[in-house]
């Protein structure tokens, strides 16, 4: 698939799951919880579920890593995989907040060709070959998985915000609302890779483990040390 073919399926992707709505709404309530304390809704499987079934049925051959049903299967590198969190801020959702999201990111043989961060209940979304309207913002976003350097990261930060869901962080980051979005704790690469892309898109900088991210495939077995920072130098002070 070219990026063109790519960028109009992530567009109609987008359209999908703004119609799955309804139906996720219904599910917002039916809640459980994983091993480590996390919830998990209905919404979250039947959102993957579905994503999974339409994307598919669209490419060929798709091998799915989404967060709600990836075991560790083996995936082939060289053909098209895809990347799924159907709901991230699940904690948000559930609570009844809006700011939680859906991450898609797409590749073939390990190289990247395109993503979506969407926000429903927000209306907001990035796809990538999308432009950006960038924002001035002094402020850090940190995740909500506490770990020690976080209060560090605070204290330094004029201005700091713990939202919950790291679609809205970096989506943030992105169009330059956030100037860095840090988590310490570590994230699965459901979790932030999508969004990572569209951030090297945009010229942000990119700190994984502690060394500047080259944009490669990760590995989805493990947790990721996160830093991003606005590529935009619109920083006040």
């Amino acid at each position: 698939m070219s990026r063109e073919e790519v960028f109009n399926l992530l567009v109609e992707c987008r359209l999908f799951v703004m119609a799955l709505l309804p139906s996720v709404f219904r599910l917002r309530h039916d809640v459980k919880y994983k091993a480590d304390g996390s919830p998990v809704t209905a919404a979250d499987f039947y959102i993957e579920r579905q994503l999974s079934e339409w994307l598919k049925n669209r490419i060929p051959g798709l091998g799915v890593i989404g967060e709600e049903s990836y075991k560790g299967d083996f995936i082939d590198a060289d053909s098209y995989v895809a990347l799924l969190d159907p709901i991230d801020g699940t904690e948000n959702f559930c609570s009844g907040l809006k700011e939680w999201g859906v991450s898609v990111g797409i590749w073939k043989g390990g190289r990247h060709l395109g993503s979506m961060l969407l926000m429903p209940e927000l209306s907001e979304s990035l796809i990538s070959g999308e432009q950006v309207d960038y924002m001035r913002s002094r402020i850090s976003g940190f995740s909500s998985s506490f770990h020690d350097d976080i209060p560090n990261g605070m204290r330094d930060a004029d201005e700091y915000r713990v939202t919950g869901c790291a679609v809205y962080n970096i989506y943030n980051v992105v169009r330059g609302a956030f100037c860095r979005f840090y988590n310490p704790k570590g994230a699965y690469a459901w979790d932030f890779l999508p969004g990572v892309m569209l951030a090297l898109e945009h010229g942000c900088e990119v700190i994984i483990d502690g060394e500047r991210f080259d944009g490669r495939f990760l590995d989805p077995n493990r947790k990721y040390r996160i830093d991003i920072r606005s590529g935009h130098d619109f920083h006040i002070g």
